[in-house]
């Protein structure tokens, strides 16, 4: 018979594993950078979280052992997984990466300190 415990520790595994293969696929199929970006931030993080999930929910009911490494694991991918992809967008944006061709908004260009960035002040002049 199956304990509960293993129902959850399956589900959370498929379910990382689902959103794994959905931010690869994004990573593949989406047309331009910012897409990516997204695909890759936001699949890819609940993905390696419900994973996470499942390895701290097997070990706690299985060995009786809080990892909390794997809950700082969890912390350290919720927080720098968006925030990196967030800034490399960004970074694409200031480097003139066109956007796709479909693409439908761009709220960045109405606002003219972030089409054209301050220069930056060379301090050795």
């Amino acid at each position: 018979m199956i304990a509960i415990n293993e129902i959850f520790v399956v589900a959370f595994a498929l379910i990382g594993a689902f959103f794994s293969i959905v931010a690869a696929l994004g990573l593949i199929r989406l047309p331009d950078i910012y897409t990516r970006a997204h695909a890759a931030s936001k699949s890819a993080t609940l993905g390696v979280m419900s994973i996470l999930i499942s390895v701290i929910i097997f070990f706690v009911t299985e060995e009786g052992l809080f990892s909390s490494r794997t809950f700082l694991g969890i912390l350290f991918v919720l927080t720098t997984a968006p925030i990196g992809s967030h800034l490399i967008a960004r970074a694409a944006y200031y480097s003139d990466v066109p956007l796709w061709k479909g693409s439908v908004q761009d709220d960045l260009s109405k606002n003219k300190e972030h089409v054209m960035p301050k220069k930056r002040v060379n301090r050795d002049n």
